[in-house]
C-alpha cells in the first residue's frame, strides 16, 4: 500500500520553474492540515552555460524526489511572455522538472497562474507578496518563503485542494450510483 493510500493525498513536490532560481516544496496533504517537508530555491549560477543549469537544476530535482518520495509533481503551466527568449528558457527548464518526475514514475499535475493564485489565495490576479503571506499562513509556517519557494509550495497546495475535491466528487458519485449497505438492508426489509 502506498503512503498515499493510507493517509489521504500523500506527499506532493511543487516545482516553480526558473533558470536561475527553480523554486520547491514539498507537503505532506490529506485532512485538514497541509504540512511542509521540505521547500527551498534551486540556484543555478549564471557563470554555468545553459546546459549545465538544465543538468543542475535536474540533478537537484531527482535528488528531491529520492530523498522525499513524493506521490505527485505539480508545476505551473507555461505561460505566455512578450520575450520569447526566457519563455524557451522556462520551457526547457519544465522540460527537465517533467522528465524528472516521468524517470521516477510519479504522476505530474499542472496548473494554470490563475488556478494556483485561486486556490491559495481566492484571486487569480495576486501579487507575489500576498502568495506568499497565504503560504506561510495555510502552511502555519514561522516565516515567509522565499518567492520562488512560496511558488512552489502554492502550486503543490494547488494541487492538493484540487485533488481533495475531485476525491470528494467522486465520493458523491459513488454514493449515488450505490446506496451504502445499510440502506440496501433496510430498503430490502420494506418489500
Amino acid at each position: 500500500m502506498t503512503r498515499a493510500a493510507g493517509r489521504g493525498l500523500g506527499r506532493v513536490l511543487g516545482i516553480d520553474c526558473g533558470s536561475a532560481a527553480t523554486g520547491y516544496g514539498v507537503i505532506e496533504a490529506g485532512g485538514r492540515q497541509a504540512r511542509v517537508v521540505a521547500s527551498g530555491v534551486i540556484l543555478a549560477s549564471a557563470r554555468l552555460s545553459f546546459p549545465e543549469r538544465l543538468k543542475k537544476i535536474g540533478d537537484e530535482l531527482g535528488r528531491l524526489i529520492s530523498t522525499h518520495s513524493p506521490d505527485a509533481v505539480a508545476v505551473e503551466e507555461v505561460f505566455y511572455s512578450i520575450n520569447v527568449q526566457s519563455a524557451l528558457k522556462l520551457g526547457q527548464v519544465r522540460g527537465v522538472a517533467l522528465l524528472k518526475a516521468a524517470e521516477a514514475g510519479l504522476p505530474v499535475h499542472e496548473y494554470s497562474p490563475l488556478q494556483i493564485k485561486s486556490s491559495v489565495v481566492g484571486y487569480g490576479r495576486a501579487d507575489k507578496n500576498q502568495v506568499q503571506q497565504m503560504v506561510k499562513m495555510l502552511l502555519r509556517l514561522a516565516e515567509v518563503p522565499p518567492e520562488d519557494a512560496a511558488d512552489a509550495l502554492a502550486v503543490a497546495l494547488c494541487h492538493a485542494h484540487c485533488a481533495q475535491t475531485q476525491q470528494k466528487l467522486d465520493a458523491a458519485r459513488a454514493g449515488r450510483a450505490s446506496p451504502p449497505a445499510a440502506s440496501r438492508s433496510a430498503q430490502n426489509s420494506r418489500i
